[in-house]
């Protein structure tokens, strides 16, 4: 696979909402990989927007929660079999995808699972406005809990696939089987659960050759929670590292024949050195706060709701304030630059925040009070920035 030039090649332009690299919808992001792969399998309804992979009886996509394209990039000696698949796949190099806007956990299962961009899926941040309720939710681990059909009601790729006759499996985590994310994201066909990243691989590859035409998913979670804890050059996530790089070569040592591995990630990530340069406490900034409702997002990525009048204010002062770290844009400004997708359906309208701030500079909009726990990560993700933007696409075939 070659790598082609990208946004992301380019000196970054001036802060302004067009400046912005938005991420590769319809061409190279996560939401491409699944339909590109069922259009392989002769999926009905399914395309192939990644058009240099080849179509193969048999699929697995192993997503490595918070291992970003530059951070692996970055630790060839940590991780050198995927290291090598960047020289060897298929003859060429391995390459990035974008994981979407924003670049979070949440979202990008979404868009992985659906094959859909995230202002069509509906899961546009880490925490929405629910304009039923006028809460926050927190997407990830749905609460306060809305119905999850009405939340996001397309069919996943993997239903699909299913519904086609291809056999579909998820091997993951027993604690994930019933969320509710999975069942919006990730569901169709067969859900196996392991809690060893060994027992994920091995029945990987058993799921491969359980049928002629075969689409397998598999995840693993810890890279993501060492980075988020110690950061991304601590001992503690380059360990993680190794051990992912294990498993990853495990399964491609396994692979039934006329199998394609593919390994991805949900989103990069960046340390964020902790003062006060770097870290802004909403909690304690009056300029930011005022005329805000609800903060949603998370540190990279807000949603910003206001109160009923101010959003042209808000707007206003968020760039006053931030405009030098930050590209921020009113919510048909953000929607008509296309960071959520070429279109947005009518029910996540209201989900967006009426001004939405994206980090371009290694800077964290904490929240101290609100959000303590998030407030003390030392590894941060959301942005359009590379570190957080650029995911890999490995490639093993047999």
């Amino acid at each position: 696979m070659a790598h082609p030039k990208t946004a992301w090649d380019q000196h970054p332009e001036p802060l302004t909402v067009t400046s912005a690299p938005v991420p590769e919808y319809g061409s190279g992001s996560l939401a491409d990989l699944l339909p590109t792969l069922a259009a392989g399998l002769g999926v009905p309804g399914m395309s192939a927007a990644i058009s240099e992979l080849t179509p193969a009886d048999r699929n697995c996509v192993f997503l490595i929660d918070g291992l970003g394209w530059e951070q692996l990039r970055a630790h060839p000696e940590d991780a050198p079999f995927m290291t090598s698949l960047l020289a060897t796949s298929r003859g060429g190099t391995g390459r990035p995808l974008t994981a979407g806007y924003p670049a979070t956990t949440a979202t990008s299962l979404a868009s992985v699972g659906t094959g859909l961009p995230p202002g069509v899926h509906g899961l546009p941040g880490y925490t929405v406005r629910n304009p039923d309720t006028g809460e926050l939710m927190n997407q990830l681990r749905w609460q306060p809990w809305a119905p999850p059909g009405p939340w996001q009601p397309y069919p996943t790729v993997f239903q699909l696939a299913h519904e086609a006759g291809v056999h579909s499996a998820q091997v993951s985590s027993p604690t994930f089987e019933n969320t509710p994310l999975t069942r919006v994201a990730l569901s169709g066909g067969t859900f196996l659960g392991r809690l060893t990243g060994e027992d994920r691989m091995d029945l990987a590859a058993e799921q491969l050759a359980a049928g002629d035409r075969s689409l397998v998913y598999t995840y693993f979670a810890e890279v993501d929670g060492a980075g988020h804890r110690f950061g991304v050059d601590s001992d503690t996530w380059r360990g993680q590292l190794m051990y992912a790089d294990r498993l990853v070569q495990r399964l491609a040592e396994q692979l039934p024949p006329r199998s394609a591995l593919y390994v991805t990630a949900d989103h990069g990530m960046i340390d964020v050195p902790f003062d006060e340069e770097h870290r802004i406490d909403f909690d304690e900034d009056w300029e930011l706060s005022a005329g805000v409702a609800l903060l949603g997002g998370e540190g990279r990525a807000r949603h910003v709701y206001a109160v009923p009048g101010a959003a042209g204010d808000v707007l206003t002062c968020w760039r006053e304030v931030l405009g030098e770290q930050f590209w921020v844009a009113s919510r048909d400004e953000a929607i008509a630059a296309g960071w959520f997708g070429p279109k947005i359906d009518e029910r996540v309208y209201g989900r967006i925040g009426d001004v939405v701030a994206a980090a371009r500079d290694d800077v964290l909009l904490i929240a101290s009070e609100r959000e303590p726990k998030e407030s003390a990560m030392v590894g941060n993700h959301g942005s359009m920035t590379p570190a957080e933007q650029l995911v890999p696409l490995l490639e093993v075939r047999s």
